[in-house]
């Protein structure tokens, strides 16, 4: 989830921003919307993992504007990321949909207010499946 900046390296600091899931349970094939709250962003790669598991699972729902599709594991729509460096913010929404493998799912994020200025490994809290 590192930015091919070339020679840039993340923010050593926390990141002041945090990943918010619509709920802390899912069931398979029931949208979750997530939002990245903090100051305005530019750039993000956004997936959701199982577990300690680096793959991205799940598939994310018709990306909002300034964002796209970002094949991941194989899969074609297994992460979101942007599709240029307009500004994104508290009110771009995000939506996932669990497949039915999952058990516990957390959110990754990498965020970018700019391009030398970004964040890796932002995670949500976990998720339990419902079901």
């Amino acid at each position: 989830m590192m930015p091919r900046h070339g020679g840039t390296e993340p923010q050593p600091n926390p990141a002041p921003y945090t990943i918010h899931p619509s709920s802390t349970t899912f069931q398979t094939g029931n949208p979750i919307t997530v939002v990245i709250k903090g100051p305005d962003y530019r750039g993000v790669l956004l997936e959701a993992r199982s577990g300690s598991d680096s793959k991205a699972i799940g598939t994310w729902q018709t990306p909002p504007s300034d964002t796209k599709f970002l094949a991941c594991s194989g899969n074609q729509q297994g992460a979101i990321t942007h599709a240029n460096t307009n500004i994104k913010n508290n009110s771009t929404i995000y939506t996932w949909i669990p497949p039915a493998t999952a058990k516990n799912v957390v959110f990754m994020a990498t965020v970018a207010q700019q391009r030398t200025v970004f964040w890796v490994h932002v995670k949500s809290s976990t998720l339990t499946s419902g079901e």
